[in-house]
């Protein structure tokens, strides 16, 4: 049987922060194997299902943003990119390119799991792909998302105001539907972040959201708290082809 362990390729031209990183990825329950340039990770990727790489931008030959943009481009897997603290522009363009974080050198490998966990989180989640047609417009419990437009609109077809925040939020929800979000993954799939100790930014977004297409509130129907778990969006969810 195969290991159902994400699978993390580190690409590094340091053999010393490869090798140690890949020792420490796996002491902590994921899979993770090495390569020591761009031309080396082609051959890995081609060779093994990779789930998430881990690629420093300043490397001999084929640079990490030459290969981070080769990577999203085919949509194949998230990336997080490794850079010198002094490397700035390197470091905006990688995340202009598509890059899903950036960890500065040197680096915490503790902090590096956890934001490696929480790309593999964020990106389990992401709604099965489909065609643009059938995403523009989304209906519940009477109401209409254009997301296309960032419209919505009550059942009466009254227009209502969303802010980014709040249109994020019901995107997230309307896209997993009777689906239990904690927290932590409701900020990832929001605002790409996870949670500092205490943050209760997302209850105040739900809060918000729930004055906007509740009939009642503080008895919600459609957002429902979930006590240990976080919170789940339990109306019917249709797109414009059912």
């Amino acid at each position: 049987m195969s290991d159902p362990s994400p699978h993390i390729l580190v690409v590094d031209d340091h053999r010393d922060i490869r090798e140690t990183l890949a020792r420490y990825l796996i002491r902590n329950g994921l899979r993770a194997s090495t390569a020591e340039n761009a031309a080396h990770a082609r051959k890995a990727l081609k060779a093994a299902s990779v789930d998430l790489v881990v690629l420093d931008i300043m490397m001999p030959g084929e640079d990490g943003l030459s290969l981070c943009r080769h990577l999203v481009e085919a949509g194949s897997m998230p990336v997080i990119l490794l850079t010198a603290m002094a490397d700035d522009t390197d470091r905006v363009i990688g995340l202009e390119i598509g890059a899903d974080d950036y960890v500065t050198k040197p680096f915490n490998p503790r902090e590096l799991l956890a934001r490696i966990r929480a790309v593999l989180r964020r990106t389990s989640l992401a709604p099965r792909e489909r065609d643009p047609i059938e995403q523009e417009m989304l209906h519940f419990d009477g109401w209409m998302l254009n997301v296309a437009r960032r419209e919505l609109k009550d059942p009466e077809g009254t227009a209502v105001a969303l802010s980014s925040g709040e249109f994020q939020l019901l995107c997230a929800f309307l896209k997993r539907p009777k689906m239990v979000l904690n927290r932590d993954q409701l900020l990832d799939l929001t605002t790409g972040r996870t949670p500092a100790v205490f943050d209760r930014s997302i209850d105040n977004q739900v809060s918000r959201l729930r004055r906007k297409i509740e009939v009642d509130p503080k008895d919600p129907k459609m957002i429902k708290t979930v006590w240990g778990g976080g919170y789940m969006f339990a109306a019917d969810v249709k797109d414009q082809t059912e």
